[in-house]
């Protein structure tokens, strides 16, 4: 045997273990996950689930529906919202928790769902978080979550796996937020992008259990699918004490010795120091030290968020804050990851310290995070935030700087009045990245029959690198059900760029630039685009969850990474954000090939697989799963 601690949870959860004795990086495989949780979304889910007529669920019991996202929207529109997805749970015998509950994934740690060794998924992007307890846990979208909701199983392609060994300790004043921050702006994406994170290391016992939460939550914002740390006496004991987890029967998995990992990154704890990133972008990253010096005047201060609202993080704000005032000009933001935490904050008397100095306090939930109610940037505030994205109008006006940082550094900050903190050093983390090889794709593609032979259209430029979803599709339409699909093409690149609709029209062939559709996990960023009219996307690379979302929706992307540094080198000097290029560009999928009329070069592009090119034929998942019920059932019936 030589396989990861990634590869065994998989191997232990296929449907068809005859068919993969020993499950390997790149192979796509039918899993049957231990839990699928939606959230609001949920409800987009049950639209999906009912317009194509499914009436039975398969497994309940493996079912989790969490209301956490838009709690602060009391209007009778999102009440009656939530009493339809209340509703539904209750009609099928589906876990369900409440408003005010708690954020999902932080409920899914609490209520016991994140058993070491399982496999959780969630159609949320930060379900990498369920890494930080010894499960494994990762993304899926809404269309994903439908068909589990029919069949429990989901289709996965197995990621790439890298190793990342953490030595020594973190020095007094640093934390599990300084350090995944450190890893985001101080290594390249590309080396983690769209892989699993194992974290690894005898530094590892140095880190509090809420510490392992946060790198491994925003292992999403560095690009990976998961980022899971192993189980230890420390795990076992703060699992026993805090959540509602079962133990028994447990044995730990430990990854063999001779497993394969496709690169290995050192990490010395002790070197880490406390940063700040942004304006607006999880990758620029700022020494405390060098930005408390420019002074940086903010209007508003953020303790929100599944990233850094449980209790060690808002008793560490609370301890600054004791005896002190948030800054006149400043409005300072709370809310607890749950209402546990909240209970338990106000027993040890932290909480009331947080709202003596000025703090206002929110239902447990997301809220501001992802732009839903209260406290929301104005134009050209300055934000200070211990949540996990920053991109340019998630937490309100598109014309406001967001910078992320630890509770600490945001506690400080909101009682000087501009962003600073208490323990500050110019020291450079020490690391050091060496691959081992890159694991081949495990299957070959040839063109199904049934597949377009080729594709044109004119060239609609968006080139910039790391185009998101917040971007393609704003964040304030996400869990507003009532939008139709045709006008979701009407806010397609809104964040991007106001003027994207002057361009788009039917046909064209969208050209995007480096990780484009990083981010969240909402299916609209796809489907907005397809509204438009757009006929695919190419890109030199792709976020793998916005992927996922596509060919679910039947929905093509190609990446072609020599192709768009082409047309970078051609168009990018005009500085355009969106550029229409009227010459056709022509897509051969026989030869794999793109070639621009009137030239004679042409360029590869990487294959599309089997199981994708039946995805798109069949208009996505949702219709294949339907054509293979209705199979199934002309088999049973004798009919075929």
């Amino acid at each position: 045997m030589n396989q990861t601690i990634t590869e065994k949870i998989i191997q232990a959860h296929l449907v068809d273990a005859v068919s993969h004795p020993l499950v390997k990086s790149g192979q796509t495989v039918q899993l049957r996950p231990d839990t699928v949780m939606t959230h609001d979304n949920t409800a987009a889910v049950m639209k999906k689930f009912k317009s194509a007529g499914f009436l039975t669920i398969a497994s309940p019991q493996q079912i989790v529906f969490t209301l956490d996202h838009n709690v602060q929207d009391k209007s009778v529109k999102n009440l009656n919202k939530y009493s339809d997805i209340r509703s539904f749970a209750h009609k099928y015998g589906i876990h369900f928790y409440e408003a005010g509950r708690g954020i999902g994934h932080q409920v899914m740690i609490e209520e016991g769902y994140t058993r070491p060794g399982s496999l959780c998924v969630a159609s949320d992007s930060h379900s990498n978080m369920y890494g930080g307890v010894g499960c494994l846990g990762t993304p899926i979208v809404r269309t994903d979550a439908a068909v589990a909701w029919v069949t429990s199983e989901i289709w996965w392609t197995i990621p790439e796996i890298i190793q990342v060994n953490f030595t020594g300790h973190l020095n007094t004043g640093v934390s599990g937020k300084d350090v995944i921050l450190n890893l985001i702006g101080g290594i390249d994406n590309s080396i983690v992008r769209n892989k699993i994170i194992e974290f690894n290391g005898k530094g590892i016992a140095s880190l509090t259990i809420e510490d392992r939460l946060t790198i491994a939550n925003m292992t999403t914002e560095w690009g990976s699918l998961g980022g899971l740390f192993p189980v230890d006496a420390k795990l076992i004991s703060w699992l026993q004490r805090n959540t509602k987890t079962v133990l028994e029967n447990y044995s730990p998995i430990d990854a063999d010795e001779n497993a394969t990992y496709s690169s290995i990154i050192d990490v010395v704890l002790s070197s880490i120091s406390p940063v700040v990133t942004g304006p607006n972008t999880v990758d620029k990253m700022t020494s405390l030290k060098q930005l408390s010096a420019n002074r940086i005047h903010v209007q508003k201060a953020y303790l929100v968020s599944c990233v850094n609202s449980r209790e060690t993080d808002l008793k560490s704000a609370a301890e600054i804050l004791k005896g002190n005032k948030v800054h006149p000009n400043v409005e300072l933001y709370i809310s607890a990851a749950s209402n546990q935490v909240e209970e338990n904050l106000e027993k040890s008397g932290h909480w009331s310290m947080l709202l003596n100095a000025g703090a206002k306090p929110l239902i447990s939930g997301c809220g501001p995070c992802i732009g839903l109610g209260v406290g929301l940037l104005k134009d050209g505030e300055v934000g200070i935030s211990a949540t996990n994205r920053n991109f340019r109008g998630r937490m309100g006006s598109r014309n406001a700087d967001v910078y992320l940082s630890s509770p600490a550094v945001v506690a400080t900050s909101a009682i000087n009045g501009y962003i600073s903190g208490g323990y500050q050093s110019d020291s450079e983390m020490k690391i050091n990245i060496h691959s081992s090889h890159v694991v081949e794709p495990s299957e070959n593609s040839i063109l199904v029959d049934e597949f377009s032979k080729d594709i044109s259209g004119h060239m609609l430029l968006c080139l910039n690198d790391g185009i998101d979803t917040d971007s393609i599709y704003p964040s304030i339409y996400t869990y507003d059900e009532s939008i139709t699909f045709v006008e979701q093409g009407g806010l397609a690149m809104q964040n991007y760029d106001p003027d994207f609709q002057d361009y788009v029209s039917d046909g064209q062939i969208l050209i995007g630039g480096q990780d484009f559709g990083k981010g969240s996990s909402r299916e609209q960023a796809v489907t907005c685009l397809q509204a438009c009219g757009i006929q695919l996307v190419i890109a030199e690379s792709f976020s793998a969850t916005y992927q996922r979302n596509a060919l679910n929706n039947g929905f093509i992307l190609l990446t072609a990474p020599q192709f768009v540094k082409y047309i970078k080198k051609q168009y990018n000097q005009f500085g355009y954000k969106s550029l229409l290029v009227m010459t056709d560009l022509k897509i051969d999928f026989q030869k794999n090939m793109i070639q621009i009329k009137g030239e004679s070069i042409v360029y590869s592009f990487d294959p599309l697989s089997e199981i994708q090119q039946q995805l798109i034929i069949s208009g996505g998942l949702i219709n294949q799963t339907m054509q293979n019920m209705k199979i199934e059932g002309m088999k049973n019936n004798g009919q075929i």
